[in-house]
């Protein structure tokens, strides 16, 4: 289960920046995860109740919100989501596609006081 780890590096990161900025307590995470990080965002939020023990984290809301796998057709420039890991441009029928989305892994917010 990579999600604990992948957890464990989000909150770190949270740590630092609420200590950073004088935040004591944190009541509303998003975070921003990519279909191709193969990360399921159930293990993401059960993982992150392993940290909800402290109180920075005690009341704290993780929101996940997917990413899907997008393709730009390098022949065209047309920007597509790709389905079933099929390579090609559904505009022109290019297989000269390169990845545009569905890797990220970041902190797009976090709220608290």
């Amino acid at each position: 289960m990579h999600e604990l780890s992948l957890m464990e590096n989000v909150v770190g990161i949270l740590r630092t920046s609420a200590a950073e900025n004088k935040i004591k307590k944190i009541s509303r995470i998003q975070l921003v995860v990519g279909k191709l990080t193969m990360a399921v965002p159930e293990a993401l939020q059960f993982a992150f109740e392993v940290f909800k023990e402290e109180d920075l984290f005690k009341d704290a809301a993780l929101e996940i919100k997917e990413e899907p796998v997008q393709g730009e057709c390098k022949e065209c420039r047309h920007t597509f989501a790709i389905k079933d890991f099929e390579f090609l441009c559904p505009s022109c029928s290019s297989p000269q596609v390169k990845l545009v989305g569905g890797r990220e892994l970041y902190i797009e917010f976090y709220e608290g006081d």
